[in-house]
């Protein structure tokens, strides 16, 4: 072969190549990327049409000044089923540590459009403030009414064709039930099979159903009706938490403390930037959340130099702490107090939790 003939072959497999690597490169892919998104003080004030308003706003009760800030987090996605990203995208995906991969199929499950998902996060979210605002009330022993609605019925149990998806429980055998706790508690003290009247409102209407305690297959010890129960909160205060469409669960534990420290006097932080994620139960419960490693980045990036994180997220956060943050784990929002006056006082920072080395 002539040396002008093989110069022409190598030529044109290096072009075949690269035309293969920008096909391959533009391709769609299965995978959404996590990147940190904007980041809200919960003390502070958001742009909302065009004026700053108060994250937190509360009316009808006396509320003292803050300082410092209660920074909550967010994760940007970027790709979708409608608009996939691409093998470039992810390529350059792997050289950025703040950055992560996740299955379509997790953050968008068959069948469901970005604008499903969007509003099932708005959902949540709405919920999620509900759950806040009664977490910060129970921590402070203010008295507010929770009442039980059904959010779904479980099929071949006893509420399954008595009790309907949006019904409000009122009583049992005529004792006034507040929250889900109190539903819970009350069952659990009747035998398996033993029958009552549920007092309940359907669509603004009252009335009694008869409902019979069933064992969960999942659990023969634990005395059930066969719902899925979410909570209507009717407080004794107007607060008002202005985020526009962020969406997620992820928000309650630092709203929780941000109401918190609007309702009590002195300031909170005493100055301190923290920064923290997790969701919140009414009775101060706090749990998991996704994408905790793009939130510690973006705390980082915002300044923080204090994180709270949930404890059941111990395993993704230990070995992945960007440097110059100090992470520390809790379960409750009476350790997430903890913790933010431990770190407001300059107190011993060894007595709080934090998750194990990786």
């Amino acid at each position: 072969m002539r040396p002008s003939s093989a110069a022409a072959i190598g030529w044109v497999l290096m072009i075949g190549a690269i035309a293969g690597t920008v096909v391959l490169g533009t391709l769609p892919t299965p995978w959404v990327i996590e990147s940190p998104g904007p980041v809200y003080d919960t003390l502070g004030e958001v742009e909302l049409e065009g004026e700053e308003t108060p994250l937190i706003e509360i009316d009808g009760a006396e509320t003292y000044p803050t300082s410092g800030s209660l920074d909550m987090l967010t994760v940007t996605l970027r790709g979708s089923r409608e608009y996939p990203v691409s093998y470039l995208d992810l390529a350059m995906t792997w050289f950025d540590p703040s950055r992560a991969l996740a299955p379509i199929d997790l953050v968008y499950p068959d069948g469901q459009t970005q604008d499903e998902s969007s509003e099932q996060d708005a959902q949540m979210m709405a919920d999620s403030q509900e759950e806040a605002v009664a977490a910060a009330l129970t921590e402070l022993d203010i008295d507010y009414t929770s009442i039980v609605t059904v959010s779904s019925t479980i099929e071949g149990y006893p509420a399954d064709g008595v009790l309907e998806t949006g019904d409000r429980i009122l009583t049992v055998d005529g004792d006034p039930i507040n929250g889900v706790t109190e539903l819970s508690s009350t069952l659990a003290a009747r035998p398996v099979g033993s029958s009552f009247q549920v007092g309940i409102e359907r669509e603004g209407e009252p009335m009694t159903v008869t409902l019979t305690t069933a064992a969960s297959e999942q659990d023969p010890t634990r005395v059930i009706i066969g719902i899925q129960a979410g909570a209507d909160y009717e407080f004794p205060f107007d607060v008002d938490i202005n985020l526009g469409d962020v969406g997620g669960p992820s928000a309650g534990t630092m709203l929780a403390l941000g109401i918190y420290d609007k309702l009590t006097p002195g300031e909170l932080t005493g100055g301190e930037r923290i920064a923290g994620t997790g969701t919140i139960t009414a009775d101060g419960e706090v749990g998991a959340i996704g994408g905790i490693r793009q939130k510690m980045y973006g705390a980082i990036a915002a300044g923080a130099d204090w994180f709270l994180a949930p404890a059941s997220n111990c395993d993704e956060v230990a070995g992945h702490i960007p440097g110059g943050l100090e992470v520390f784990a809790v379960t409750t929002l009476d350790e997430a107090l903890d913790a933010v006056e431990t770190i407001a006082d300059g107190g011993d920072l060894g007595t709080l939790a934090r998750c194990p080395a990786g």
